[in-house]
């Protein structure tokens, strides 16, 4: 009845087993993922046709923990898994960042990847049980997904690096980093760190890099058993419409993106593409091309524009060359009746951060599947539709909000004072007034201001930056302090925070 394939390898010193063939057979991939006692089970299932009219990859990733794979029931009255905790937020996001630029071009099918957690042994970490699960689901599920990719855990532990630590290993760590990527490139680093060297961070990201190979290899060897037939992807050549859409806008874009003012910039930048569509799609017109291929051809001149400009001019799309950074104003004290309160301005992000002191009795309780635990230090990250200049939905946080609060939590745990030096729950909340690229590094910079306009006595200030890069073939230009234009069109978003001692978070 089941055409049960399994491969197994010694990993880190402990066996990791991938199985398919047994559970979830409906969906186009799915596969057991074993690490020690910790499965964890993923699915993948991608439609069979686009959604019409459709001008993105409809990907979600869902990591969900069920209670009974730690021996636990759920508390609260209904005695169910409900809502997405922190973790499973966090985690989602882990395994979605380095799988989606993998997928073809062109595939805009949407496609659903769905991990769970179904055993833990409360000594080796789930998240990366699940984003190798995940990267063998979708290698043999038949998408067009150009992978496999490994990942890992790497901690240093009494100055060694060591690779996927377990769970009570990590309390003696001064790293906590967890790389993904393929066999020969890194996709996603993600890590908190005590004030560490650019060469320690460095060496770990190398050292994480090399001990998921043999993942990598055994994804392959289950492929190689398993693998469904590749789908057929429907690709069509529309270098005849591109020169066209150059024809017509490119002049009057470039005269956009001149423009140094973000709202300003993008009205034109509406603009030239509204005067495109209606010259290309012409009503009534039965042989025109369609509104959303011309916008992904617009989108695609304005990529070839603003990277063009900065690797051959060396020019940006508000005039900065390549290392400067945009002008910054801080200030401290601006509310009355708060405990701290900073406003953090990098050109045109701005960060408003409030700081609140409060007693033990203010703690966060968190119930993990490896126990309950109280947090001492919580920072909330708020980014309402006015920072850009838009409506839209205001209510609980969504996954980016959680993932970037948490991203500049990182950043400024490892310089708070320890918890006996400074018995005090601290709560700051960032609320972003303004974006344009950066608000989660303009966070931790406002976080740190705020914090010592409270008295807290933090070790050194903490800072952050957003780094940006554009690669074509040879030729490749990093940015200092990216905006959201040059991270959307370029090739990474790549944020770094610390102190004058040494990298806190990646």
């Amino acid at each position: 009845m089941f055409d049960v394939q399994r491969v197994e390898i010694e990993w880190a010193g402990r066996p990791l087993v991938l199985e398919t063939g047994r559970i979830a057979r409906q969906a186009d991939g799915a596969v057991l993922a074993t690490y020690g006692e910790t499965s964890v089970l993923a699915t993948v299932v991608g439609a069979p046709e686009e959604r019409p009219g459709i001008d993105f990859f409809p990907l979600t990733v869902n990591y969900q923990e069920k209670t009974f794979a730690a021996g636990k029931i759920p508390g609260g009255f209904f005695k169910r898994e409900g809502r997405p905790s922190e973790k499973e937020t966090l985690t989602s996001r882990l395994i979605d960042r380095p799988i989606r630029p993998l997928f073809a071009d062109g595939y805009k099918c949407e496609t659903q990847v769905v991990t769970t957690v179904l055993s833990h042994d409360l000594e080796n970490d789930p998240d990366i049980v699940a984003m190798v699960a995940a990267s063998a689901a979708l290698t043999i599920s038949g998408l067009p997904f150009m992978g496999p990719i490994g990942g890992a855990r790497v901690g240093l532990v009494a100055g060694e690096f060591v690779l996927n630590p377990q769970i009570d290993e990590m309390a003696e760590s001064k790293l906590d980093l967890v790389v993904a990527g393929t066999a020969d490139a890194v996709l996603m680093v993600e890590s908190e760190a005590q004030e560490l060297s650019e060469d320690d961070m460095l060496g770990a990201v190398m050292f994480g890099h090399k001990g998921f190979q043999p993942v990598i290899d055994a994804i392959i060897q289950l492929a190689e058993r398993a693998a469904k037939e590749p789908r057929e992807i429907k690709t069509a050549d529309h270098s005849e419409l591109y020169a066209r859409v150059r024809e017509v806008a490119e002049n009057d874009l470039r005269v956009a993106y001149a423009i140094p003012v973000k709202s300003e910039r993008r009205a034109a930048i509406d603009a030239v593409k509204e005067k495109l569509v209606a010259a290309l799609v012409p009503e009534g017109a039965e042989d025109a091309p369609s509104p959303q291929l011309v916008g992904q051809m617009f989108k695609n001149l304005e990529k070839a524009i603003v990277r063009g400009d900065i690797l051959d001019r060396g020019i940006r799309i508000d005039g900065r060359d390549v290392r400067t950074v945009r002008p910054i104003v801080a200030e401290v004290g601006l509310l009355p009746r708060t405990h701290g309160s900073a406003l953090f301005t990098r050109g045109e992000t701005q960060a408003l951060a409030v700081a609140t002191l409060g007693t033990g009795d203010d703690e966060q309780f968190i119930d993990a599947l490896e126990g309950t635990y109280k947090e001492s230090f919580m920072l909330h990250y708020n980014f309402p539709p006015y920072s850009v200049g838009e409506t839209g939905r205001m209510g609980s946080p969504g996954r980016r909000e959680i993932g970037h609060g948490k991203l500049a939590w990182r950043a400024v745990r490892p310089i708070l004072p320890a918890h006996h030096d400074f018995p005090y729950t601290i709560r700051v909340v960032s609320e972003i007034t303004e974006s344009n690229g950066s608000s989660s590094m303009a966070t931790v910079c406002g976080t740190s201001l705020s914090l010592m306009d409270a008295g807290v006595p933090l070790k050194r200030p903490v800072a952050g930056i957003a780094m940006g890069l554009i690669k074509e073939d040879d030729r490749f230009a990093v940015l200092s302090d990216i905006l959201g234009d040059e991270d959307h069109l370029g090739d990474m978003d790549f944020k770094v925070a610390g102190s004058s001692e040494g990298v806190t978070s990646l």
